[in-house]
């Protein structure tokens, strides 16, 4: 299915430049108004942001487009993915929208839109808004006295933050443990802090100073530098890294070394198969995920389902087939028995909760298995289709001859910019090094070849 606008996850670019400007944002606005306005009820939308700049003007044009075809809005301000997931279901609206670029850098920005359960749309879906997108707009225009009005919810934070809490079992506190957690300056600059002083931490903040532009700028999930520093200059007992839109994390611990999305899921699926909660016997990932994970899981008698990069993929399969526990390597997790999309909080307070349960250190319960060498690295060309060249077919087949069944190798164009991703692992990090090396050099050359 050939898309317009959007991506794997909504529709992002640089701000100000098509397609994220004002006038798709109207236009997205009426669109998706006018494909879940149905019934005879008041139609609401909740619209959040993240810290950026643009998202001041993005808000308004889509509150105006949304108004335009008879959609109450509900403006929630600076509020993290999840939250906007979340408070779509719990205000019983139509639709939400999220303001963010996750983890890009503050010039970009994007839309995200959530069905009424809070779920990611569908391809299907995301066609129809486009179809309506590039329709006649005045067609879509209410009477005037049908108009849409827009509301600020004041208590959004403090919703989002008793929900993260509740997450948390019953008898567990934070009591005693000291908190390092980076914002980066970003949707949860304020709930994430706040709710982990609420259960008891200790907690030092940093990236907590957003000016619009400083957003995942040398800090966050993407920049962990600072959190290391800042956790051994404090000999703090864990390190949480957010990013832009809090929906990914990362653990940073007591030791300074980072903890990625794999181990997580490890720590959380081990976990909740001990006592009983983890549903279809196992945990769904990416294409990215480590092998070493999927040879954990195995080891423990469970089982890894693999999807396409992003979330959504993931959170689709879970939903088909039964999982409640799912993500990427990332740090996005998606923990279905609480949330409809990935939650970096939500998912740190399943590891502080193992932590806690256990009282072993963060490097003792996040270590659960020894990745195997993987090698990631992104090509970026101007024009054409480098994946098509004749020399990147020959690179990239004689790379799966070398590694045999001994690794994996994943080649895939990214789905919000320009450049090739290029992943292998396997037993012997020389062969993934070469093997990396290779198909790069194949599709550099290819890409010169098309400019």
């Amino acid at each position: 299915m050939t898309r317009r606008y959007f991506g794997t996850d909504g529709i992002r670019g640089l701000a100000n430049t098509h397609p994220m400007t004002s006038e798709i944002a109207l236009k997205v606005g009426m669109a998706a108004g006018t494909v879940f306005r149905s019934g005879t009820h008041r139609h609401r939308v909740v619209i959040g942001k993240d810290t950026r700049l643009s998202g001041y003007m993005l808000e308004a044009a889509l509150m105006s487009g949304f108004t335009s075809v008879g959609m109450d809005v509900f403006l929630l301000g600076p509020m993290p993915t999840p939250a906007v997931a979340m408070l779509t279901r719990s205000l019983r609206a139509d639709l939400g929208v999220m303001l963010s670029a996750s983890h890009n850098p503050s010039n970009d920005n994007g839309i995200k839109l959530f069905d009424p359960d809070g779920y990611k749309l569908s391809d299907e879906m995301e066609k129809q808004i486009e179809d309506l997108i590039d329709a006649d707009s005045k067609a879509l225009l209410v009477d005037a006295d049908r108009i849409g009005r827009a509301t600020r919810v004041e208590s959004a934070q403090e919703r989002y933050i008793e929900f993260a809490k509740r997450t948390m079992p019953k008898q567990l506190r934070l009591a005693g443990l000291r908190i390092v957690i980076d914002c980066a300056n970003g949707a949860g600059y304020k709930v994430a802090p706040e709710a982990l002083w609420e259960l008891g931490a200790e907690v030092i903040k940093i990236g907590v100073e957003p000016n619009g532009r400083n957003i995942n700028l040398n800090c966050g999930s993407t920049s962990p530098k600072a959190l290391v520093e800042k956790v051994k200059e404090l000999r703090a007992d864990i390190g949480i890294a957010l990013d832009g839109d809090a929906d990914r994390v990362v653990i940073v611990d007591e030791k300074g070394d980072i903890v990625d999305g794999d181990q997580l899921m490890a720590v959380i699926a081990e976990s909740w198969h001990r006592t009983g909660k983890l549903a279809a016997g196992g945990i769904v990932a990416t294409v990215m995920s480590n092998l070493g994970l999927e040879r954990y899981l195995r080891s423990i008698g469970l089982t890894l389902a693999r999807t396409p990069v992003g979330d959504r993929y993931v959170t689709e399969h879970m939903r088909k087939h039964g999982f409640n526990v799912g993500g990427e390597q990332s740090g996005h997790i998606v923990l279905s028995d609480f949330t409809t999309t990935g939650d970096g909080l939500v998912s740190a307070l399943q590891v502080l909760a193992c932590v806690v349960a256990t009282g072993k250190t963060v490097s003792e319960v996040c270590n659960r298995f020894q990745p195997l060498p993987q090698i990631l690295r992104n090509v970026r060309y101007a024009s054409g289709h480098p994946l098509e060249d004749t020399r990147v077919v020959k690179a990239i087949e004689g790379a799966k001859a070398k590694l045999g069944e001994n690794g994996r190798l994943v080649i895939r164009p990214s789905g919000t910019e320009p450049v090739i991703r290029v992943m292998a692992e396997g037993d012997d990090e020389k062969v993934v090094s070469s093997i990396v090396g290779d198909i790069c050099d194949a599709v550099k050359s290819a890409a010169a070849a098309a400019a």
